[in-house]
């Protein structure tokens, strides 16, 4: 029986699933020393922060005990009773909500968050949540945890006026969210996230910037290809990002030019799909392979889900695709279907509807992600007088079952989502 209970770490702070997105902050970020021992009151509470998820791992472990704060508070340890060892194994199961919390416990709790090392164990230990990054304002974005059903507000973005008001595209690799588009018009620029500080910063500048490009993210790589230059030309090559580095690497160019296409991680491999090209800036209907051992680009046909109606090339959206479990899946805005790609045939089939409000204007304003082991459907009606947004999940099986949606939750909004992205972490 675990001792000395009023000192216990505890989560039930967070027990409402519509807890204020306006309290999040002070949760799940750490404070500075100074603040900590300028506020002893607010420290003892963010000490209650995550007994829930001990508790679980404690169930599990039965050798494991938290007897008292007395354990916890020495400036340079973790949990002395049960170890370094023991105590990582249990932070890491934690949920990442209470990593604010479990920061401001000491210097060693507070070292293994701000400096990233608790989610490399947790990589090593195949421990992640996926959360769910979107932005329906022009500089502000929200965070989703899928599971706990819970929000929390970003710190609102660093900006120029024309960035502000400029077409955005964004990409979350390992613990970093990026928003890139551009300043003065002709300069493109980008913006860091960081989970570790919760706070943005200008990203270090790719080596060929570009827009309209595909993307896709794999841990703490991500690759993006094709797209536009600041003069408008469409490109064939690709970049490689390492988020831990912060660097970009360039990468052997595509077989074919393209911009407006979409990118996606399968069978750990890189796919750039669909998109616009050649002289005549016609809609691409093949994909290619990038090998990253082999560093090579191979052309497949008809990889690019099928358009149900004609319409001017650049006046849809790029094509809407997410990889659940290694299999491909795209959403068809026009008949509100969901299809999968069958990667034997290289065809694909109609599995059955998306949500009923997943609205969207020629495919821009909804949001089609993977989530972990869901599929994640962002989007809702708009009225005059403002609207809201849905967010719906659903979790493939393997056969070709149709869809059954959740309903996760609804946030008011009176625009679409200009942005969304997935961090794995």
């Amino acid at each position: 029986m675990v001792e000395d209970r009023k000192f216990l770490i505890s989560t039930r702070v967070f027990s409402s699933s519509r807890l204020s997105e306006s309290m999040w902050p002070s949760y799940m970020f750490p404070q500075s020393e100074e603040e900590d021992s300028s506020d002893s009151t607010n420290l003892i509470n963010r000490k209650r922060a995550f007994d829930d998820d001990v508790h679980d791992h404690l169930r599990q472990s039965k050798s494991l005990r938290l007897i008292g704060l007395s354990s916890v508070n020495d400036d340079d340890s973790f949990i002395n009773d049960i170890g370094r060892d023991n105590s990582i194994s249990c932070l890491i199961r934690c949920s990442r909500s209470g990593y604010g919390s479990i920061a401001s416990l000491n210097r060693s709790f507070r070292s293994l968050v701000k400096s990233g090392e608790i989610y490399r164990l947790r990589k090593q230990n195949q421990i992640v949540e996926h959360w769910v990054y979107f932005s329906c304002q022009l500089l502000e974005w929200v965070a989703f945890n899928p599971v706990e059903r819970r929000w929390m507000n970003l710190p609102t973005m660093p900006s120029g006026v024309t960035f502000m008001c400029a077409d955005k595209e964004s990409l979350a690799v390992g613990t970093d969210l990026l928003v890139l588009g551009k300043d003065d018009y002709s300069s493109h620029v980008i913006y860091r996230y960081s989970l570790l500080n919760n706070s943005w910063s200008s990203g270090m500048r790719m080596n060929s910037p570009r827009c309209l490009f595909g993307s896709a993210s794999l841990g703490e790589v991500a690759i993006f290809a094709g797209g536009c230059d600041s003069l408008g030309k469409i490109s064939d090559s690709a970049e490689m990002y390492n988020s831990e580095l912060q660097t970009w690497t360039s990468l052997p160019k595509m077989n074919k030019p393209r911009k407006m296409c979409s990118g996606v991680f399968m069978d750990g491999k890189f796919y750039v799909i669909g998109g616009i090209g050649g002289n005549d800036s016609k809609v691409l209907t093949c994909g290619e392979e990038f090998d990253l051992e082999t560093k090579k680009w191979t052309e497949i046909p008809e990889m690019s889900p099928p358009r149900s109606r004609e319409m001017p090339a650049a006046a849809e959206a790029p094509p809407l695709v997410a990889v659940v479990k290694n299999q491909l899946y795209a959403a068809d805005h026009a008949d509100m279907e969901v299809r999968k790609y069958d990667k034997e045939s290289k065809k694909w089939f109609t599995l059955g509807r998306l949500p009923e409000r997943a609205d969207s204007v020629n495919g821009w304003g909804l949001a089609f992600r993977a989530c972990g082991e869901r599929l994640i459907v962002i989007g809702g009606p708009k009225s005059s007088g403002g609207g809201y947004i849905e967010l719906n999940s659903w979790i493939p099986k393997s056969d070709r079952s149709p869809p059954v949606w959740t309903l996760l939750d609804r946030k008011h909004s009176s625009n679409f989502v200009y942005n969304c992205a997935v961090m794995g972490c």
